[in-house]
């Protein structure tokens, strides 16, 4: 039963992303600047949302025996992560939404190839954070239940289906085939279900460590907000959208974190 819980708990994510890629079948080869910026602003609404509740509160629940020192695991943890996010910035070459200069190293990657590596350095904690709250939940003590592990992982999910959508869209506007479009989709949120199975793996065999695994996705997901999202719904002319679905997602995931967990 926990080991089919976990396994549904961590291809969530990844089905939001395939379902929102599937959209280049049907959908306008261009999504439009204001639903982009809306649905920007959802995901990063839901994972600052899940970096506080899921992340580093339980981390800081686990960390309760330390008293008044119980921050610094999360501490810890948290800079640990948006430090290891600013390394692969600066060492994978990748192009972000509506940009037209490459960050990272020179790099000879087709135009395609770096959009998907962008939207790749994005998944990659979120399937972290998932891994290690359902590693959090099979040590047992930890005070995270199995409904809490699935909020975060129904969460990410539903943030993914817009991600889906973003990264397969333009990719069809650059002058890709649907098919060849909807698989970059899938291809970029594959890293989420694999970075969770190996996030539980390495859990599992230093549970003290748990805290600082939390925090540590919390500080990786903070570091794409900041760094990619936010820049990404507000450039270009003003508009209130992205600011009131930033709102919304962080609704959504705080009252799915309450509720479930």
């Amino acid at each position: 039963m926990m080991q089919g819980n976990i396994i549904w708990g961590i291809l969530l994510p990844f089905l939001g992303t395939t379902l929102g890629a599937g959209c280049v079948a049907f959908m306008k080869d261009r999504l439009n600047i204001l639903v982009q910026r809306a649905l920007t602003g959802f995901a990063a609404g839901v994972m600052v949302a899940a970096s506080v509740w899921s992340l580093l509160v339980p981390a800081m629940e686990y960390a309760d025996h330390m008293g008044s020192w119980a921050f610094v695991p999360a501490a810890a943890g948290f800079w640990l992560g948006i430090l290891f996010l600013l390394f692969l910035d600066k060492t994978i070459p990748h192009l972000h939404m509506n940009s037209s200069r490459a960050e990272g190293p020179e790099s000879t990657l087709q135009r395609s190839t770096m959009l998907v590596l962008a939207v790749t350095l994005h998944n990659l904690p979120e399937g972290m954070a998932v891994g290690v709250v359902y590693a959090g939940w099979m040590a047992g003590d930890t005070g995270i239940t199995a409904l809490a592990a699935l909020a975060l992982s129904l969460g990410i999910a539903i943030q993914n289906f817009p991600e889906g959508a973003i990264i397969s869209m333009p990719l069809r506007a650059e002058g890709v085939g649907k098919g060849r479009a909807f698989l970059y989709g899938i291809l970029s949120g594959a890293v989420e279900p694999l970075g969770a199975a190996l996030t539980i793996l390495a859990a599992a065999l230093v549970v003290p460590l748990l805290p600082y695994l939390l925090s540590f996705a919390a500080g990786a997901m903070i570091y794409v907000v900041v760094e990619e999202l936010i820049p990404e719904l507000s450039e270009g002319f003003h508009s209130n959208v992205g600011t009131l679905f930033f709102a919304a997602g962080f609704t959504v995931m705080m009252a799915l974190d309450v509720a479930l967990g």
